[in-house]
């Protein structure tokens, strides 16, 4: 399989990594200031680039009609465009907050539990998020994606970084050095805390499911998430 590789920085490295071990090849690197009218000789794109640049790589990857999967977080108020702009070209996409085997495990977990624990009132939620001191975005969308799973599923209606909002889930970031990503969910009462918790060791899990996000969308046409991928059982990993 031919990778596009759209951004280049630690993910993209890692990725390039990861994708030559599993027998495939890079056939672009796009990154920062490169100015390319259409990607050629590419069979998948893999998008890992800064949120200013998100949106015009993947359009780049869906006028060149090369499926593209994209992990790149905090350009998704204009989710519901490039999701319409796939349509259009008849192109693949998946977009990702974190692709993650592990991760998208803990999704389930998480909105399994929210499930279960939605209708006790007497639990405040809160989610904290830690990560290297170089990710752009606050929350994480990993974070987001989280919260919006449990008010999917719970009394809940928003998430804020505010302290004493009762009715939203108080959402926690830090930015430390060398932090891959930790992600924790607690539910609190005054008789006890029911606590989940994600720690990425490295970013080889996230460069590993985004590589075989893009073995599982070739060939396919639609609009998908890594839950997709996960809850194919027809697919071998």
């Amino acid at each position: 399989m031919k990778i596009a590789l759209l951004g280049y920085g630690k993910m993209g490295k890692e990725i390039e990594k990861i994708s030559l071990e599993r027998g495939h090849s890079i056939s672009k690197i796009v990154d920062k200031e490169d100015l390319v009218d259409k990607l050629t000789n590419s069979d998948v794109a893999i998008n890992f680039s800064t949120p200013d640049s998100a949106i015009n790589n993947i359009k780049l990857s869906l006028d060149s009609s090369v499926p593209i999967v994209s992990g790149t977080t905090g350009w998704l108020e204009n989710y519901d465009e490039i999701v319409e702009y796939s349509k259009k070209t008849n192109t693949s996409f998946m977009y990702s907050s974190n692709y993650s085997l592990g991760v998208n495990l803990f999704f389930e977990l998480n909105k399994k539990l929210a499930t279960l624990v939605g209708n006790y009132k007497n639990y405040d939620i809160n989610i904290e998020e830690i990560h290297h001191k170089q990710k752009l975005d606050k929350p994480s969308g990993t974070a987001i994606t989280l919260a919006d799973e449990i008010i999917t599923n719970s009394k809940h209606s928003e998430w804020s970084f505010e302290k004493n909002n009762k009715d939203a889930i108080q959402m926690i970031s830090k930015r430390e050095d060398n932090i891959p990503g930790t992600h924790t969910v607690k539910y609190n009462s005054e008789i006890d805390s029911i606590e989940i918790k994600h720690t990425a060791h490295n970013r080889k899990g996230f460069a590993l499911g985004a590589v075989i996000a893009a073995e599982w969308i070739l060939n396919k046409k639609g609009v998908f998430n890594m839950s997709d991928v996960i809850k194919d059982s027809n697919f071998k990993f």
